[in-house]
Formats: structure tokens, sequence, C-alpha cells
């Protein structure tokens, strides 16, 4: 693997650092406080091609590389995890899913308005009492001639309200058979579709939350990814993708809060000197640099295995895993070099603090991941 940053990867990421400290690093604490999903924010970033970084230039996107993905992520989650949250949420799993797994007229259809953000994605697999058990999902859809009847409800969707529109993994056959999950696209605005409950969270507040309900919501055969039994699957592998969108977006938050104790560290004096040059300090932030650079190398890696189409689900897991733990002991650390300060809102690294948790939760959680991992280095 090359280790050195490629000009256009320097690009991308001015690109992104530029856009997070201009337009949305002053309304940070606003989204945050009143839980807004800024919708005009993700418009502007499709205009500069954050919204597609991975979709073919053919389709819309600007075809970039999982390096130049990775980076943007980071970027924009130095300044918003939950902005963060959401650009990976629309890029890896709604725009990923119908990527790998759409028809082309699908592809044709509806990667052209994800990649320019006309459309927000969003993608639904996870529900009330089948979280990790994905397999004993109560979201159904039937087969009635040449169309489909969904009724169940989604959660902890992100965009389950305001997507226009949403991948849907339903099971089309017994609880926990095998092959019993089919995938759906389904747009807003087709009867019996709709959002519900916003959830009221710790962090990532500015990324919207929510429920998605359908019933008896009718869709054509025309809308259906892949094969009748195939959802699970496609789940899994849009996942492996999604494991380097949150390490990414963790390695992002533990960035921006280690770069903010390290500010804060010299400029702030105790005894006539800046409390970095006390051991104390200095060797958190010491720990804080090296665990960023090892959880780096990790999804860099799987970065790496990704572009070149190689098995990457363990070393995805690797990185899923590693950085989001490192993003919570990071954010935890800068609190404390913060001192009282950092338990204010006043100072960033509270919400990074807050934000670094989900990372550890979702898209599989850390348990998931060890799983997952052990599986994979077991079977060797």
């Amino acid at each position: 693997m090359d280790f050195s940053v490629s000009e256009i990867t320097q690009q991308v990421a001015q690109t992104a650092r530029d856009f997070a400290n201009q337009r949305i690093r002053p309304n940070v604490m606003l989204w945050d406080e009143s839980q807004v999903f800024p919708v005009e924010i993700f418009k502007e970033m499709g205009q500069l091609g954050l919204m597609g970084v991975l979709v073919p230039e053919e389709y819309g996107g600007a075809g970039l590389s999982y390096f130049e993905y990775k980076t943007v992520i980071e970027e924009i989650a130095k300044v918003c995890g939950s902005i963060g949250l959401s650009l990976a949420a629309h890029n890896s799993l709604c725009t990923g899913h119908i990527l790998s797994f759409a028809t082309e007229e699908q592809k044709q259809k509806y990667l052209p308005r994800l990649a320019s953000a006309e459309f927000i994605g969003a993608w639904g697999l996870t529900e009330a009492n089948t979280g990790s058990d994905a397999g004993n999902m109560k979201c159904t859809a039937v087969k009635k001639g040449d169309e489909w009847v969904i009724n169940g409800t989604k959660n902890w969707i992100t965009h389950g309200i305001s997507g226009d529109v949403a991948v849907v993994v339903c099971r089309t056959g017994e609880p926990r058979t095998k092959d019993n999950s089919t995938a759906f696209i389904v747009e807003r605005g087709t009867p019996g579709f709709s959002g519900g409950k916003k959830e009221n969270k710790l962090g990532m507040r500015a990324s919207e939350t929510a429920e998605m309900v359908f019933d008896n919501c009718i869709i054509p055969d025309s809308q259906r990814m892949g094969e009748v039994g195939d959802g699970f699957r496609q789940a899994m592998k849009v996942l492996d993708g999604g494991r380097i969108s949150i390490a990414s977006l963790s390695l992002g938050i533990a960035k921006g809060a280690y770069e903010a104790a390290l500010q804060y560290s010299q400029e702030r004096y105790q005894f006539d000197k800046p409390i970095s040059s006390f051991q104390g300090i200095s060797f958190k932030l010491a720990d804080m640099a090296t665990e960023i650079a090892a959880a780096d190398l990790l999804t860099m890696q799987a970065c790496d295995l990704k572009i070149r189409k190689q098995p990457m689900t363990r070393e995805a897991a690797m990185a899923k895993y590693y950085a989001s733990e490192v993003a919570v002991r990071v954010s935890t650390e800068a609190v404390q070099v913060f001192g009282g300060y950092g338990y204010t809102k006043d100072f960033p690294v509270e919400k990074f603090y807050r934000d670094s948790k989900l990372c550890t939760i979702g898209e599989g959680t850390s348990e998931i991941q060890k799983i997952v991992i052990s599986r994979e280095i077991l079977r060797k």
C-alpha cells in the first residue's frame, strides 16, 4: 500500500475542509441544540460532489476512490459529527446499495439524483426488536401479482423522515430461515410510506434519526433490487463499506477532539506554564496521537482492499471497531484536558464526547465487530 497522499486526495480534503469551516462550523451548536437537520447544507455539498463521492461520473457522481471518501468524511466530522454521519449514511448505505445491486435502469433513475442531493437517501434494515438479529425482522413484503405490499416499521433510520428515497430490506420468507429477506427502493410520497417518531438523542443531534412506517405500502416489482431472498446478503456487503464510513467518521471526531485539546493545552497556563508542559497532559496527548495514527492505518488498509476489490470484511470490521473505540477514548481525554471548561458547551470537546459514542453502536456494535473479526480469523 502506498502511504503517500495523492494530489487529488489533498484537493478533495481542502474542498471539504473549507466547506466545513465556512458553512458548517458557525452553526454546529445551533443545529445540535435544536436538533435541526440542515437539508440545505447537503444540497450545497451535492453541488461540490460530496454527496456522490464514489458514484461513477457516468451517473453524475464524482467518481473518486475510497481514499477520497475517507478523507471527506473525516474533514466534515472534525467539525461536526452529525453532518459527517448523515453524509456517510447517504453515500455508503442508500447510494452504495443502489450502486452495488440495482439494475441499470434503477441506477440511471436514482444515482444522479442522489449524487447531486436532489434526493436525500435513507437505508432501512434495523427494527425495534431486531437490531443485530436481522433475520427475525417483522417488516414484511408480500408478493401480490406484479406488486409487493410492505407492512411494518424500521427504527433508528438516518433521514427516516426527510429522506426522498429509501432502500428497505424486508422479510419475504419465514423468520430466521435462510434467504428470507429482499431489498426494495421506495420513494417518499408512495402511499402507505411515512416518517414516524424522531429520536431525541444524546449526540449526533443534527443527523435526523427516525422511524420509517409502512402501512400497506404497494410498490411494483420493478422497485426490487436483486433476487428475492438476497436482501440480507446484500445488506452485509453494504455494511462492509459502511464500516469504512464509520471508521472514517470516528477518525474525524477523534482528530477534531485531539486538535482542540492540543491547542488548548498550549494556550492554557497553570503555575506560569502551559499545561502541555506537564507530563500528566503531555502523556494524554501522546496516547491520543498514537491511537489515532493506528486507527488511521487500519482504515487506510480497509480502503486499499476495497479499492482493489479484495476481501476486506475482517479489515473493515477491525477498522470500525478500533477507530470507534478510539474516538470515545480520545474525546473523553480531551474533556479531561479542558477540565471544567470541557464540560461546558462553550468549547467543542463536549460535543465530540457526546457524538463519539454512537460510533461504537451504529452500523454494527463493537461487540458485533468482535464477532465478525473472530469468525474471520478462526476461519483461517
